[in-house]
C-alpha cells in the first residue's frame, strides 16, 4: 500500500468497484443482443452489424474522453459512462419484435453505440486512475493494472453467463430493465459519496495532444489492434453461433440449452483469461526484470498465440463436419488461446502505463484504447464475414493472420531508460 495515498486508495478502490459493475451489465448485454437476435432469425453478417457502431464509437469516445478527463476531470467521464449505459438499457427495451428487421438492425446498432460510448468512458477512467493512483516500485504499476484488468474480465466474464440465464429464464426485457435499475442505483451511490483522490483536470489542455508522439505509444497501439481484432474475430459471432448449431435442434428445451452451455463457455474464457491477467506479474517475474525483457516478452508471447488458431484452424479444415472431438478440440484450444492472450493483453496493459507521462496518462490511455476498440470494430466485422464466407475454418486463419501482424508491431517497441515506476 501507499502510505502517501490514503485518499487517493480509496478512490481507486471506488472506481475499481463502479467499473466492475458496469463490467458485469456489459458482459450480460453481449450475450442477451447476440442470443436474442440470433434466435430471431439474424444471420452472422447482420448480428455483426449490432455490434459495429458499439466499436465505432468506442474510437471516437477513447479519443475524446482522454481530452474530456485531461479537461474536466476522472470522475466526470466516469458518471457520464455510469449514466449513459443506464439511458442505452432503457432504450434497448423498447425495441419491439414486430419491426422489420432493417429497423431493428439500424435501432440496436444505435443503443449498441451508445453503451459502447459509455464502456470506454467507463474504461478510460479507471485505467488512468492506476497510473495515477498505484504505489511506486517492486512492480507496484504492473501489479495494479493486472489486477484490475484480470479481475474486471473475470467479472465480465460471470456476465456472459448472467446474461445467457437471464435470457432463458426473466426474458430480453426484463433483463435490461434489471440491470439499467442496479447501474442507476450505483451511480446515485458513487455521485454522493465518490472519496476525493481523482484528478480534477486542467483548464489548458487541448485536444490535438491526444495524438501521441511516441514511437512507442503508437507501435503498442498497433500492436493492439492486431491483438483485440485476432480475439474478436472468431470472439463475437463465429464460435457462439458454431456451438448453438451443435447443440440446438430448434425446440425451446434444446435452445435453452445451448444458451446455458454457450453463456457458460464463454464465462469460462472470461474469467480464466481474467485469472491469468492478474497471475501474469507473477508469471513473467516482473519485479525483476527490467522493460527491455518485458518487451521482449511481448513480441515472444504475441508469436506463440498465433500457433493456437493457426493449429485449431488446420483441424476445422481437415474435419469433415462437425464432431464430438472437433467441438472438444476448439474447447480446449480456445482456453488454451485465453491464457496465452491474457499475458499478452496484460504486458500491452502495462506497457502504455510505463510508457506515458502522467501529466499524458488520459491522453495516450485513451489513444491506446481507441486502437483496441479498431481491433475490436475489425475482429467483430470479419467475424460476420468470415464466418459467412468460409466458416470456422477462415474465421481461425484470420486470427492467426492478424497475432502475426500484433508480433511484427510489438517487435519495433525500444526500452526508453530507466521507468518510473520499475517492474
Amino acid at each position: 500500500m501507499n502510505k502517501h495515498r490514503p485518499e487517493g486508495l480509496s478512490a481507486y478502490v471506488a472506481v475499481t468497484a463502479v467499473y466492475w459493475a458496469f463490467m458485469l451489465t456489459d458482459g450480460a448485454l453481449r450475450m442477451l443482443v447476440l442470443l436474442h437476435f440470433h434466435t430471431l432469425g439474424f444471420s452472422p453478417v447482420q448480428l455483426a452489424y449490432l455490434f459495429l457502431l458499439y466499436e465505432v464509437a468506442g474510437i471516437v469516445t477513447n479519443l475524446s474522453a482522454g481530452w474530456i478527463a485531461a479537461r474536466f476531470g476522472l470522475t466526470t467521464t466516469l458518471y457520464a459512462g455510469l449514466g449513459l449505459q443506464v439511458a442505452a438499457l432503457i432504450a434497448l427495451a423498447q425495441l419491439d419484435p414486430g419491426w422489420a428487421v432493417g429497423l431493428s438492425v439500424a435501432y440496436v446498432m444505435a443503443v449498441q453505440g451508445a453503451s459502447g460510448v459509455a464502456k470506454d468512458l467507463a474504461k478510460m477512467s479507471s485505467k488512468s486512475a492506476v497510473k495515477l493512483l498505484a504505489p511506486e516500485g517492486d512492480g507496484g504499476l504492473f501489479l495494479w493494472v493486472a489486477i484490475l484488468t484480470g479481475s474486471k474480465n473475470a467479472v465480465k466474464g460471470l456476465g456472459f453467463l448472467l446474461g445467457a440465464a437471464m435470457l432463458a429464464t426473466v426474458g430480453f426485457v426484463g433483463a435490461v430493465l434489471g440491470m439499467a435499475a442496479v447501474l442507476a442505483a450505483i451511480l446515485l451511490g458513487v455521485l454522493i459519496a465518490m472519496p476525493a483522490g481523482l484528478p480534477r483536470g486542467r483548464k489548458g489542455a487541448k485536444f490535438t495532444e491526444v495524438f501521441s508522439r511516441s514511437p512507442n505509444v503508437n507501435w503498442l497501439s498497433a500492436a493492439r489492434v492486431f491483438l483485440f481484432g485476432a480475439r474478436d474475430v472468431w470472439f463475437v459471432v463465429g464460435i457462439p453461433i458454431y456451438f448453438y448449431a451443435v447443440l440446438s435442434d430448434g425446440s425451446e428445451d434444446s435452445r435453452r440449452t445451448a444458451f446455458f452451455v454457450i453463456g457458460g463457455f464463454m464465462a469460462v474464457w472470461i474469467i480464466l483469461y481474467g485469472a491469468v491477467q492478474a497471475a501474469a506479474p507473477r508469471i513473467l517475474r516482473a519485479a525483476s526484470r527490467p522493460e527491455a525483457a518485458l518487451i521482449d516478452a511481448a513480441r515472444r508471447w504475441s508469436a506463440g498465440l498465433s500457433l493456437v488458431p493457426a493449429t485449431l484452424a488446420l483441424a476445422v479444415w481437415l474435419a469433415p463436419g462437425p464432431a464430438p472431438w472437433l467441438t472438444a478440440t476448439l474447447v480446449a484450444g480456445l482456453l488454451v488461446f485465453g491464457a496465452i492472450f491474457a499475458v499478452n493483453s496484460a504486458l500491452h496493459s502495462y506497457l502504455i502505463l510505463a510508457f506515458t507521462r502522467a501529466e499524458r496518462v488520459t491522453m495516450d490511455v485513451g489513444f491506446y484504447y481507441m486502437a483496441n476498440a479498431a481491433g475490436r470494430l475489425t475482429g467483430t466485422l470479419l467475424s460476420g464475414v468470415t464466418y459467412q464466407l468460409g466458416g470456422l475454418a477462415l474465421v481461425l486463419g484470420t486470427a492467426a493472420v492478424m497475432l502475426g501482424l500484433s508480433t511484427v508491431a510489438a517487435a519495433r517497441l525500444r526500452a526508453q531508460g530507466p521507468s518510473p515506476q520499475p517492474a
